[in-house]
């Protein structure tokens, strides 16, 4: 494990700190600053190594986090990216961008604020390409399989990737000028510099996978034709439809979809021209004008009214007398009741049990006695 006392020497969270404002505004860069080794290493030592470390199940991708906090608090970081590649491709991604619910799941956040695991994380990916040590790792052989990749995203690299290192023949199609998908149009620069893209999709191509950018298919190339041509097909897509939120104020001009906003700026970001530029022009129209109702349709004059959110005392009102028993689940595990709830109707506590549905042999449902509740 790390650091057997590592947990107890430091108890508090230490993170990058930020750029000063009057620096970020005149750039698109990055808000964070690099982090001091020495600092990250002590964050990294904090790690438990668990019995159960539930931060395996907290992150979607199985990442083996005790492992490599380890190794990042020795520092051998060699080891640390081979442990950190073995579950993630794409860790300079996910180390900016992923909302860490491993962190959440980390077992030291019982009682005291959780390691830093997505700090850790992206700090031993970058260091592994300062040291030259994310190369190529083209196929040793060839196999005669096809495959085509439709969507360059996150989702559709990294199956690229694992084809391409198996010794598939794997073309990527994208229908934006450039691949990346999400990654490049929807992320805004500060979150991600688009050159930590172009870093990893130069090693994608170094190792063989095939980028064919501005074809849309479905337009310029059928389903049917990639079929035709290929020994399978991938869809990676997203969706590029954005969905309206019904809220006061959403009408006013300079309030547009990200969908429509993120692809310009990150555009603009990178020096390219736009035309029709999306501005916030109108946007600091203050927030008491904005009139009781809010759009819904497309049709001038399609207005609901705007949802209120109901009182916490409200909601318990309107909860059914009958709650305990809608609530009692099969097999005699306990569910939570409010209070208010668990009294009968002369307001005297219950101490029998509550009578739980159960399905009878002819379908129809009964009740049976189940395990009772105490206020």
């Amino acid at each position: 494990m790390a650091d057997p006392q590592g947990f107890l020497r430091t108890r508090e969270r230490e993170l990058p700190t930020r750029r000063p404002v009057p620096v970020r505004i005149r750039d698109w860069k990055e808000v964070y600053e690099e982090q001091d080794t020495a600092v990250l290493q002590r964050q990294a030592g904090r790690c438990m190594d668990c019995g159960i470390p539930f931060c395996h199940s907290g992150c979607p991708l199985g990442n083996l986090i005790p492992e490599w906090n380890d190794l990042a608090w020795r520092g051998d970081w060699r080891s640390a990216i081979e442990r950190l590649h073995a579950t993630n491709n794409f860790p300079e991604f996910t180390g900016r961008l992923c909302p860490a619910p491993c962190e959440t799941a980390c077992v030291l956040g019982i009682n005291q604020p959780a390691v830093t695991i997505k700090q850790v994380e992206v700090t031993t990916i970058e260091r592994a390409f300062e040291a030259q040590g994310v190369q190529p790792l083209p196929p040793e052989r060839l196999t005669s399989k096809t495959v085509a990749v439709v969507g360059s995203g996150p989702a559709g690299l990294a199956v690229a990737q694992q084809l391409t290192r198996a010794g598939h023949t794997v073309a990527v199609y994208e229908r934006a000028d450039r691949p990346g998908g999400l990654l490049r149009y929807g992320i805004p620069e500060f979150k991600m510099e688009k050159a930590i893209l172009d870093r990893r999709l130069a090693q994608m191509q170094a190792e063989g996978t095939i980028f064919r950018s501005g074809v849309d298919v479905g337009g310029d190339i059928t389903g049917q034709q990639l079929q035709a041509r290929f020994d399978a097909v991938v869809l990676a897509v997203g969706s590029t439809l954005p969905r309206d939120l019904l809220v006061p104020g959403r009408e006013f001009d300079g309030v547009v979809q990200a969908m429509d906003f993120l692809p310009q700026a990150n555009r603009v970001a990178v020096g390219d021209q736009v035309e029709d530029q999306i501005t916030a022009a109108g946007k600091d129209v203050p927030m008491q004008s904005a009139p009781a109702r809010c759009p819904v349709g497309d049709q001038p004059g399609d207005h609901a009214p705007a949802r209120s959110r109901p009182t916490r005392q409200s909601a318990v009102a309107d909860l059914p007398d009958d709650l305990p028993h809608r609530l009692r689940p099969r097999g005699g595990r306990r569910t939570a009741v409010r209070r208010e709830h668990q009294r009968d109707p002369r307001g005297r506590r219950r101490q029998g049990p509550w009578p739980s549905p159960a399905r009878g042999s002819d379908g129809g449902v009964g009740f049976r006695e189940g395990r009772g509740y105490r206020a």
